[in-house]
């Protein structure tokens, strides 16, 4: 007789990881949930918001009679997640901590707790995202030895894992998942990824998980909460006075406490005008930051964009891009945005010395400026 699958969620202290470990349950798999904290600060109020959520987690261990583990993962969040992020912001560039988070705390230390300490089969978490695999096929993947060395990736382009969007997309959090490990990936479930939101809440209310659905969805970084977001950020980084130049006629519209804190698109808070003005470029070495007046503002709109290395799930760059070092793809640059579809083309190509996962893609002006942070933040 086949013993039961081990798998190991991780309970964030909401409704949704919780109804994530219900269902499992209900698949008749032996559960473990873990609640990680990565912040150990105190809130504006001077509470721990990750001892409120460890209680609650713990709880629905409880409720469904599972065990429960915590771990800590403060200092890995401090240097792989928000050093990352203060370095990002001090060189005008706009992290999404979020992002980082799952790639190196959720989907790698926590992966391989589960996996080399709890001996699990698979991981689970309840992010709204599908994957190509079967819950069987999940499972099978623990003995599937892959191969080392010339072969390693004909075999990895072969049997790639796909991350695809949750079947609610209002809820769809896959753009939180995008750089989530091929490895990883193939060890994961996703419970909530065919439920709607609404759903989730209603088996939470049936199986006496009032506690958690009752709680306010987190949409602020864990670390600042209700806190001021410029006034956190002044606490770690030094402060640049410098000018809020009009793009039009370079007249002097106000003054900032550092260039850094803005992101382009995002609208300035300038007092005494009569329309929004908007950020277009960022002056580092005088400390000015240019703006625009509306939304609409020609300044504010862009054909190119050209990114850093590129992370591909599959670990391989697309066929197409590399026989034709351009290709189709749908595309967004925040959470909740509408995909488009734009032109990805990449100059280099495997088996040269540049990058292969170089290229650049090619944004339309229809599609806009992009707005501030603040929008990208992942539910919990």
């Amino acid at each position: 007789m086949q013993s039961a699958r081990r798998v190991v969620c991780a309970l964030s202290g909401g409704v949704d990881s919780a109804v994530a470990a219900l269902l499992l349950k209900r698949r008749g798999y032996q559960v473990t949930g873990v609640f990680m904290k990565n912040w150990d600060s105190l809130d504006e109020h001077g509470v721990c918001a990750a001892d409120k959520d460890c209680e609650d987690a713990y709880r629905v261990c409880q409720i469904l009679d599972i065990p429960f583990h915590q771990v800590s993962y403060v200092k890995e969040y401090w240097n792989d997640v928000f050093s990352d992020f203060l370095n990002e912001y001090e060189k005008g560039r706009t992290p999404n901590p979020d992002i980082v988070c799952n790639k190196y705390i959720k989907f790698s230390c926590f992966f391989h707790y589960a996996v080399d300490n709890l001996g699990a089969d698979a991981i689970a978490t309840g992010h709204y995202a599908r994957t190509s695999q079967e819950d069987e096929e999940v499972f099978q993947q623990k003995h599937i030895k892959r191969p080392e060395g010339l072969f390693r990736n004909r075999f990895e382009v072969r049997n790639a894992v796909k991350l695809l969007q949750a079947a609610d997309s209002f809820k769809d959090q896959t753009f939180f998942l995008s750089q989530v490990s091929q490895d990883a990936l193939r060890r994961t479930i996703f419970p909530l990824g065919g439920l709607t939101k609404d759903f989730v809440k209603k088996i939470a209310a049936e199986n006496r998980l009032h506690h958690v659905l009752q709680k306010k969805e987190s949409m602020g970084m864990c670390f600042i909460g209700k806190r001021n977001f410029e006034h956190f950020l002044l606490q770690y980084l030094q402060p640049r006075p410098g000018q809020f130049i009009s793009i039009e006629d370079h007249k002097v519209l106000g003054t900032h406490k550092g260039w850094f804190l803005y992101t382009l698109g995002q609208r300035a808070n300038i007092g005494g005008l009569s329309v929004p003005w908007y950020v277009v470029e960022k002056d580092s070495a005088k400390g000015d930051v240019f703006v625009a007046p509306r939304i609409d503002h020609p300044a504010l709109y862009r054909d190119l964009l050209r990114t850093s290395r590129v992370h591909w799930i599959t670990e391989e760059p697309p066929a197409a891009l590399v026989r034709d070092k351009m290709m189709e793809c749908h595309f967004r640059f925040r959470h909740q945005m509408a995909l488009v579809c734009r032109v990805l083309q990449g100059g280099r190509v495997p088996g040269q010395r540049e990058d292969p996962a170089a290229g650049a893609v090619h944004v339309h002006a229809s599609e806009g400026p992009a707005p501030s942070w603040g929008g990208h933040r992942e539910p919990q």
